[in-house]
């Protein structure tokens, strides 16, 4: 699909959170090796507790997981190579990234 190679990048405001070259494609999940920039240690905790909340996968955490997502969402942008991306589900953890995104905003 044309996405190896690309880079993909994750801000907090104007700060870099880090780069994802993307070297795996199974659609419409992108995955890649992540870079750490200079603002992921403000967020470095709010991802490994979103991915522990995730893995777990029951209803009874289903509430924390929305919550932690949340935070990150309002925490974080994504921008593709042409630019910022209105939706998006990503996931870090230490020097790998994956995530779905959407062009379009998510209705509630």
């Amino acid at each position: 699909m044309g996405f190896d190679g690309e880079v993909w990048r994750v801000r907090s405001g104007e700060e870099a959170v880090g780069e994802i070259v993307i070297d795996d494609v199974d659609f419409p999940w992108l995955a890649g090796k992540f870079t750490v920039g200079p603002a992921y240690g403000a967020v470095r905790e709010l991802f490994a507790r979103e991915l522990a909340l995730a893995e777990r996968d029951d209803e009874a955490h289903r509430q924390e997981w929305e919550a932690a997502y949340d935070e990150i969402r309002h925490r974080v942008s994504l921008f593709s190579p042409d630019g910022p991306v209105p939706e998006f589900l990503l996931h870090i953890e230490q020097d790998r990234a994956w995530f779905r995104w959407s062009d379009e905003p998510f209705t509630d």
